[in-house]
């Protein structure tokens, strides 16, 4: 189950970068950002309430949040990057690059998460490291 919510993240992220290169002409990439925040926050807490979840914040450890808001700052700090590059940028060398992330993501699991390192990511990795800059160059 868990592969097709992430060929679904994958499609989603795909149709967000094509749909806000259109929709940040003319407009400011930090108001373009904000927009899009506010959208993603009211149809966050609109599947929580829905789904009843909301009674379950006050079960949420002191850690869980700090670590919470930590990655709510790099999303936003991500998010203002990529909106202005993909203002100033050509969509199909940006996507390539904010992509990367990819590899820093799997390096960090290896590293900080200690998860285990396979011949399988080691050659994905180099792979879409390759790719990456075979796009951009």
């Amino acid at each position: 189950m868990w592969v097709l919510f992430a060929l679904l993240s994958a499609l989603f992220a795909a149709l967000t970068a094509i749909l806000a290169k259109i929709g940040i002409q003319n407009i400011n990439s930090n108001l373009a950002t904000a927009i899009r925040t506010a959208v993603v926050l009211i149809m966050s807490w609109g599947i929580v309430f829905i789904t009843g979840k909301h009674h379950d914040i006050i079960n949420i450890e002191q850690k869980n949040l700090l670590f919470l808001i930590l990655s709510g700052i790099a999303t936003g700090l991500s998010w203002l990057c990529y909106y202005r590059a993909l203002q100033i940028g050509e969509a199909s060398k940006v996507i390539p690059i904010d992509k990367f992330s990819l590899v820093i993501g799997m390096a960090m699991a290896f590293i900080i998460l200690r998860e285990t390192i396979t011949v399988q990511t080691i050659i994905g990795g180099i792979l879409i490291t390759i790719g990456t800059f075979v796009l951009i160059f």
